[in-house]
């Protein structure tokens, strides 16, 4: 095959791979995956970023976001291996970055760049290069380069004396049939090598990287196990594994196999990546995978929202990863509601957004239950932990029960509802027929009966940012926030509750803020920090309101009665299960806690 006899191998495992663990690899795993590249014929071992303390804060990002010279000497001695690379991000790295070649065990250094700043960073190569090592220009996003992008990029690199260019399907986009006309024109300048870097988010990675080999690039990337994060990259072991059939003299997958066996199938646990349908989406599409990342952390979209939002991002054509225009979509209704989480200054006296304006309904529950207390039943692990003592609350006080998604077969509650089209596909089943099904109104009407044969009742809302909750005449429930459990308690207040209590409402983070989370970590779905911190400060922002709407009634307010972090409205449930003398009971319907 064209091009098999001469081409390079770059493994970045610890460099791309780092993405999953902030870089937070044992030096012992880093020695030995450049001892196993090394044996197994790789050419260059792109061993980690450099960057400064100034840009990546150490509490954050492990050592080889770093890379000290010393730590890669210590990982790399005595081993007569491969070539050492060093990637920079541009406009995160600068010449002083790096000694003197002559002071340093690193070979080689590549940039990291948008098609936005490719001037900058050839000058900053060509800085670094004088420095004496070989340098590379890795042009991000290859695939999203028109026509003359790619004349311009091909006159930037002319005559610049870079070593390397490095078209780098960031998004992983291509197709094998796009290969050659994003490389051939590269590979017509003159004294410069041409590389490949691919994504797996179609599967595409080693289809696209054969192609480029046949069209005639120098080097390709590739990571062991095809850890990276997203769908992850082209696997080392394969790429030797082939390359061998052809250069058996040079390349040994063997090596690599037994180190992936040691380290990186248990990392791969850990830190899971490979194919997934919101990744290949993205590849389809052509945007940043972080946008589908960002998407499924959120974990309430289903695959078509997912689509439909990421159609819209396509149409901006961006430059690499903006989570503002996630936000943006969010906010305009393309997907379940805002999840942003409530601002500092969201003193709710700012001009109101309309998010959701089908509510034209009507609301058929309104004041059904009038003078009634209300018990709403979320998915925390409180719910399980306190069933008994639930169950005696519902006994004794006889509330009315809204439950939210899953319940599994711990109660029965009266109504059961669901906001996310997601978890109504996965939990609808389970729905009891004694249940009255509530469905939130943002679920499209045509998809309910693919999943449910029960009748339901639709639960009107509109999503208005930056506006205090509240109810209008008709019932129509204005708030921030739709995850579920939370909504209902407006619910509660539509349908004439007295008083509104809850359980399993524990909140996303623990009571010791120590950032560790109480629920939501199903196996297919892990959040990151931030957006589970910004859920839950969405849902308490609603919870607050909703007690202020009570309050200003001259009603009681919520109750959390099983642990929770919205401490705030904590009183537990054990208060209300005294001895029958020492309830009291005010109002009609009210449940005030027992006092000493």
């Amino acid at each position: 095959m064209s091009g098999v006899e001469h081409v390079k191998v770059l493994d970045c495992t610890i460099r791309d791979g780092g993405y999953l663990n902030d870089w937070r690899f044992d030096p012992q795993v880093v020695r030995e995956v450049y001892r196993a590249a090394s044996k197994g014929g790789v050419d260059v071992v792109e061993i980690g970023f450099r960057g400064t303390e100034e840009d990546f804060d150490p509490a954050d990002h492990g050592l080889w976001r770093f890379s000290p010279e010393e730590d890669i000497r210590s990982a790399t001695a005595n081993i007569a291996g491969a070539k050492i690379a060093l990637m920079g991000d541009h406009g995160k790295i600068a010449a002083q970055d790096f000694p003197h070649a002559s002071e340093s065990v690193v070979d080689m250094v590549r940039v990291a760049v948008h098609k936005t700043a490719l001037a900058d960073s050839i000058r900053l190569l060509q800085d670094i290069q004088k420095k004496g090592y070989e340098v590379s220009l890795n042009a991000m996003g290859i695939e999203t380069y028109t026509e003359s992008e790619l004349r311009n990029l091909v006159s930037l690199v002319k005559d610049s004396g870079l070593d390397y260019i490095y078209p780098a399907d960031s998004y992983g986009a291509l197709f094998p049939d796009r290969v050659e006309a994003l490389i051939s024109p590269l590979l017509e300048i003159p004294d410069i090598q041409v590389g490949f870097h691919p994504h797996n988010n179609l599967q595409m990675a080693f289809a696209n990287t054969l192609e480029a080999i046949r069209c005639g690039v120098h080097i390709v990337d590739s990571t062991m196990f095809g850890m990276g994060r997203g769908a992850g990259n082209l696997p080392t072991e394969v790429l030797l594994s082939y390359l061998a059939r052809f250069r058996p003299d040079k390349y040994n997958a063997i090596p690599v196999l037994n180190c992936i066996d040691l380290f990186f199938v248990e990392y791969e646990r850990d830190h899971p990546w490979g194919y997934q349908l919101p990744y290949m989406i993205s590849g389809i599409l052509g945007c940043h995978p972080n946008y589908a990342h960002n998407l499924i952390e959120r974990r309430r979209y289903t695959m078509e929202e997912i689509w439909k939002v990421l159609e819209v991002i396509q149409r901006r054509d961006p430059v690499g990863f903006d989570v503002s225009l996630v936000e943006e979509a969010v906010e305009n209704g393309l997907v379940g509601g805002a999840q942003g989480g409530p601002k500092d200054s969201d003193s709710g006296t700012e001009k109101s957004a309309v998010l959701n304006s089908r509510s034209t309904g009507t609301v058929t529950y309104k004041d059904r239950h009038a003078g009634r207390p209300f018990l709403v039943l979320g998915n925390g692990p409180s719910l399980s932990t306190h069933q008994e003592k639930i169950r005696t609350f519902i006994e004794r006080y006889d509330p009315v029960v809204l439950g939210a998604n899953f319940l599994g077969d711990l109660f029965t509650p009266d109504y059961h509802a669901f906001s996310s089209f997601k978890r109504f596909v996965k939990y609808a089943g389970n729905v009891d027929s004694t249940s009255q099904l509530l469905i939130g109104e943002n679920i499209e009407t045509e998809r309910i009966r693919e999943y449910t044969a029960l009748p339901y009742e639709t639960i009107f809302f509109k999503d208005v940012l930056n506006a205090p909750f509240g109810i209008d005449d008709h019932g129509v429930i204005q708030t921030n926030c739709r995850t579920v459990s939370v909504l209902l308690l407006g619910v509660a207040i539509v349908m004439g509750a007295e008083s509104v209590f809850a359980a399993g409402l524990d909140g996303y983070v623990d009571t010791n803020d120590s950032g560790e989370f109480f629920f939501y970590k199903e196996e297919d779905e892990q959040q990151e920090r931030d957006l589970i911190i910004s859920t839950h400060r969405w849902c308490e922002h609603h919870i607050t309101g909703v007690d202020h709407y009570l309050k200003e009634r001259n009603q009681d307010g919520i109750h959390i009665l099983t642990p929770t972090s919205y401490k705030a409205f904590y009183t537990g449930i054990e208060n209300y299960l005294g001895a029958e003398t020492d309830r009291i009971h005010t109002g009609e319907g009210r449940i005030t806690a027992r006092q000493e």
